[in-house]
């Protein structure tokens, strides 16, 4: 899964400074999926990545800086700040979601439709199973059948 995860990601950067964004980093994708259009808490963007606040902290400073990202206000409690998506960002949201419509589609002709269908419904499956946000702290990760836990990381077992 980490090689494909790579490939792909390398994929979408390179689709995405063809589009004229050539300024960001594959690090960066830690922070694009997880900004809700209504703008999120520093706080809870870093829990829905899985980081740390200060790590989200840093990118998304480096993201403000290059025009993606800008903060305001929070309306419900004025000593907060909301992160929301500037123009630039929204348009490279755009230009993300329609590569990774066609990588998908250049997946299924490979593959096959049925395939990919699948795939695809397996990763969904997936990252429902491993997200934080879904399981209390102290239930440990469920187990993903064809896997094994060693050195604290899921491994195939086939």
């Amino acid at each position: 899964m980490g090689l494909i995860h790579q490939q792909v990601s390398s994929e979408l950067m390179r689709r995405l400074a063809a589009a004229g964004f050539t300024d960001t980093r594959m690090a960066h994708n830690a922070v694009f999926p997880h900004v809700p259009s209504e703008g999120i808490r520093l706080v809870d963007l870093a829990a829905r990545a899985g980081m740390t606040k200060q790590a989200m902290s840093e990118l998304v400073v480096d993201l403000e800086a290059l025009g993606y990202l800008r903060r305001r206000p929070d309306p419900s409690d004025g000593r907060a700040k909301l992160i929301e998506f500037t123009k630039r960002g929204w348009s490279s949201v755009e230009v993300a979601l329609a590569s990774f419509a066609a990588i998908e589609a250049e997946l299924a002709d490979d593959i096959g439709a049925g395939r990919m269908r699948e795939l695809r419904r397996t990763l969904l499956d997936l990252v429902a199973a491993t997200s934080p946000l879904r399981r209390p702290a102290d239930r440990p990760r469920p187990r993903v059948r064809g896997t094994s836990r060693r050195a604290g990381r899921l491994t195939p077992t086939c």
